[in-house]
């Protein structure tokens, strides 16, 4: 059985309309109920397994390695991945492959964006793991949410467990999958590339399963959205 150890958090994005609060620190760093977005991720990673944990950066990217350190404190290892101008979720995946691959060895590794909140159980996904390692062919594992307010029309739908373009009801992507390194192995290193080519190949060729998550999460997109995490995490801990 795969062994699902390694997540990536993806931090490298400059966080334009969070701006002014990321004029001086970084999105990731942001907090919301007493703790960095970022630090929530790791905690829940950890406490889901994940033993190692590779994290890309681009803006402000040397205050993200002094504010987490090695990972120790969580009891994991923080992997870093620079970039000196993000390369997007694809092409930055490509240039941490060396990280995310030990002894070149092919990985199923958990991608997650570090401004994403959520209270899902990281651990349920090792299921997938291992039918994902096992396939001829590279594929991924999304995890689904309800349309928020602001992304009403969706992304993908779902049926049976497979993620099509075309079914109903469209849901959104929740920025949390599980991807095979084998995927992007041929993208150079410095290449900025988006995910979303990658996401509708996958999906076309049959090879994109998928899950319904309706649990608590939250893209932390504005100023205004951290706030209303910040007041509901605050009051949810006095209770």
């Amino acid at each position: 059985m795969t062994t699902l150890t390694k997540a990536m958090i993806f931090a490298a994005g400059r966080g334009e309309r969070m701006r002014p609060l990321t004029d001086h620190t970084p999105k990731p760093l942001l907090e919301a109920g007493g703790k960095p977005l970022i630090v929530w991720q790791i905690e829940r990673l950890a406490q889901a397994g994940f033993r190692t944990i590779v994290i890309n950066h681009a803006w402000l990217g040397e205050r993200i390695e002094a504010a987490l350190g090695d990972g120790s404190r969580w009891g994991v290892q923080l992997r870093y991945s620079p970039e000196q101008e993000a390369l997007e979720t694809a092409g930055g995946i490509a240039q941490a492959l060396p990280l995310l691959e030990d002894s070149g060895a092919s990985e199923i590794f958990l991608g997650v964006a570090g401004d994403v909140y959520a209270d899902f159980d990281y651990a349920s996904l090792h299921a997938h793991a291992g039918r994902l390692a096992a396939q001829a062919e590279p594929g991924m594992h999304l995890v689904m949410v309800p349309n928020p307010p602001f992304h009403p029309a969706g992304d993908f739908g779902l049926a049976d467990g497979i993620v099509l373009s075309d079914a109903q009801p469209r849901l959104t992507f929740g920025s949390i999958a599980l991807y095979d390194t084998r995927m992007f192995r041929a993208l150079p290193h410095g290449t900025r590339r988006a995910l979303t080519p990658y996401y509708k190949e996958t999906i076309a060729r049959g090879l994109a399963s998928g899950e319904l998550y309706e649990g608590l999460w939250e893209n932390v997109g504005t100023p205004a959205q951290l706030q209303e995490l910040d007041e509901r995490l605050r009051l949810a801990a006095t209770r």
